[in-house]
């Protein structure tokens, strides 16, 4: 086979798996990445030489960078080459976080998709963390995140009835949760609570995430409460463990970049 070497011992793994083998050469290269073989603004190695290395043509190679940068691990760059992209984004959690914000602070392009919505009573924990009594009636809002069309985050918010009737309506229209509360009547909210917690995605989480199964994902539990220390939204969150770097602010002095 042209542009592939016999005496490599790779050659016959990955031409033997068709169709999959350039699923697999990204695998490879995305761990490379994550433990840093590959750092951030590193150069790419050819695609001839990543062809000799797995022992497959240079369209394989081809279609598995495709992949990555479409994900947002990799960057083209017109006659230099490909170069890993330069996460984590640093994302700082403190008073007063705001999502768009802290990815447009990084020089990145906030984005924001609402993926379904709907009225279920109150759970005893959601209740508890929305100081409501249980089963009362709460919108829940699963969303995706973005950074430059890259999934960073995605989870679910849940929000008391009637007072946020109209959230969902409102996310939907500008993709941002600070506006869609300003339409509920919400001026400013500050973060009350933050857990953070590291495990691995489950499947759904990285399915949305553009992640390998098993990838570990940073889980965020919040809750933000209005002017009035009102309780108006308990959130659940997956961040992409290799493309966030949560930094911690303290009370006493919000962020400065």
């Amino acid at each position: 086979m042209p542009g592939t070497d016999d005496t490599n011992p790779a050659s016959a793994l990955y031409r033997g798996k068709g169709v999959t083998a350039w699923r697999l050469i990204a695998d490879e290269i995305e761990a490379d990445i994550a433990v840093l073989r590959l750092p951030p603004g590193e150069q790419l190695p050819t695609e001839a030489q990543l062809a000799a290395r797995f022992g497959v043509n240079r369209h394989t190679v081809r279609r598995a960078i495709a992949s990555l940068a479409e994900r947002g691990l990799l960057k083209a760059a017109q006659g230099r080459g490909t170069f890993v992209e330069n996460w984590p984004l640093s994302y700082p959690i403190g008073p007063r976080t705001r999502f768009s914000e802290n990815v447009a602070r990084e020089r990145h392009q906030p984005g924001g998709e609402l993926l379904r919505a709907e009225e279920i009573p109150a759970t005893p924990v959601i209740a508890h963390a929305l100081s409501i009594p249980a089963a009362a009636p709460v919108v829940a809002v699963s969303t995706r995140r973005f950074a430059d069309g890259t999934p960073i985050s995605c989870g679910i918010i849940h929000l008391p009835l009637p007072r946020f009737a109209g959230f969902a309506a409102a996310y939907r229209r500008n993709g941002a949760v600070t506006p869609a509360l300003a339409a509920c009547g919400v001026a400013d909210y500050r973060r009350l609570e933050t857990r953070i917690a590291a495990r691995s995605a489950s499947a759904e989480e990285a399915a949305l995430l553009d992640l390998a199964p098993g990838r570990v994902v940073l889980a965020v539990t919040s809750i933000n409460v209005d002017d009035n220390q009102v309780p108006i939204e308990f959130g659940n969150t997956a961040f992409a463990a290799d493309r966030v770097e949560l930094l911690v602010a303290s009370d006493q002095a919000e962020f400065k970049p």
